[in-house]
C-alpha cells in the first residue's frame, strides 16, 4: 500500500511552516455582537486544552473568523474551500485539521479558507447550532468579499473533519434554513455550499448502536456534491457515512464513498502505514472526475 510520497510530504511541511510563519489576519463573522451567544459566558471552572501532543487546540471561541490561504499566479484555479477543523464541538484542532488541510488544498492550486468556529458546545442537545450559524455567514461572506479578497467562487466548497465533517453535511443540508437575523447585503447571498468533503464525519447518527440516520441529515436533490472518508474501525461512524451515501444516492447526489478497513479516527493528512492515508489522493481524483479541478 503507498503513502503520500516523500516530495509530496515535504512540500506540505513547507507549505504549513510557511503559512504559519505568515499568517494572514483574522476576518470577524460578525460585525457586532454574535447572534445567539449574549447568555453564553465562559464557565468560572473552563480550563484551555492542554499543549501536549502533536496537535495544537483551540479551546475557547467566541468571536468567529476566517483565516485566509489564496493561492495566485499561474497554479491557481478558481475554487475555494471553507476548512472546517474538528474537535467533538468542544475544541479546534486547528493544525491537523485546519492550516495543515490548507496547505494540502494550496498544493493542488485551491484558494483555502480556515474557519474558526464557535466552541465549546452552546447547546448540548444541538451542539451544530452555533456553528452552522458561522459556516453559513462564512460562505456568503467569502462570495461576498472575493474580489477584495482574492479569493475565486467560481466554485465555493467545504471540508470538515469528525464535527467539522459534521458540520460540512449540516451545511450541505440545512442551506435553505434560516439560521440568524440578516447582519447585512451579505446575508442575501446564498449559502449553499458547491460541494463538500467531510472526512470521518461524526455525529450523523447513534455512534454505539446501528440504527438509522440523525433526523437532522435532511438529504434532497438540491443537496451539492459529496464525498466521504471514514474506516470500518471508527465505531458505527462508517456504517452511518454508508447510510449518507444511501440517501444521497435516493436522492441522485453525486457522491463518492471510502471506507478503509483501519485507521481509526482523527489523522487528519498526517500519513501513516494504514489504508486511510490514501484519502487525499481519492479526494483530489474526485474533484478531478467532478471537473471541480481539471482532469
Amino acid at each position: 500500500m503507498k503513502t503520500l510520497t516523500p516530495l509530496l510530504l515535504s512540500t506540505m511541511a513547507m507549505l504549513a511552516a510557511g503559512l504559519q510563519a505568515a499568517m494572514p489576519p483574522e476576518i470577524r463573522l460578525w460585525p457586532g455582537a454574535v447572534p445567539g451567544d449574549a447568555e453564553f459566558k465562559k464557565p468560572a471552572n473552563y480550563k484551555e486544552p492542554d499543549g501536549k501532543g502533536d496537535t495544537l487546540r483551540i479551546g475557547w471561541v467566541a468571536d468567529p473568523s476566517l483565516t485566509l490561504f489564496p493561492v495566485t499566479g499561474p497554479t491557481a484555479q478558481p475554487v475555494t474551500v471553507v476548512v472546517c477543523p474538528g474537535g467533538g464541538y468542544n475544541i479546534l484542532a486547528w493544525d491537523k485539521e485546519g492550516t495543515e488541510i490548507a496547505a494540502w488544498l494550496n498544493s493542488l492550486g485551491v484558494s483555502a479558507a480556515v474557519l474558526k468556529y464557535r466552541v465549546p458546545r452552546r447547546d448540548k442537545d444541538a451542539p451544530h447550532k452555533a456553528p452552522l450559524q458561522d459556516a453559513q455567514r462564512a460562505l456568503r461572506l467569502i462570495r461576498a468579499n472575493a474580489k477584495a479578497w482574492g479569493l475565486p467562487v467560481e466554485k465555493l466548497g467545504m471540508i470538515g473533519f469528525s464535527a467539522g465533517g459534521n458540520l460540512a453535511v449540516m451545511a450541505a443540508t440545512h442551506f435553505d434554513d434560516t439560521t440568524y437575523p440578516a447582519q447585512d447585503a451579505a446575508d442575501a447571498l446564498s449559502c449553499r455550499p458547491d460541494f463538500v468533503l467531510p472526512i470521518y464525519p461524526a455525529y450523523l447518527g447513534n455512534e454505539r448502536t446501528v440504527g438509522p440516520l440523525s433526523p437532522l441529515v435532511t438529504v434532497t436533490r438540491n443537496t451539492p456534491p459529496v464525498f466521504v472518508a471514514v474506516t470500518d474501525d471508527d465505531v458505527l461512524r462508517g456504517v452511518n457515512a454508508a447510510s449518507f451515501y444511501i440517501e444521497l444516492k435516493k436522492a441522485h447526489v453525486p457522491s463518492e464513498l471510502h471506507i478503509f478497513a483501519k485507521g481509526g479516527h482523527g489523522y487528519g493528512l498526517r500519513p501513516s502505514t494504514n489504508p486511510v492515508s490514501q484519502w487525499p489522493k481519492r479526494a483530489e481524483e474526485w474533484l478531478r472526475a467532478m471537473k471541480i479541478l481539471p482532469e
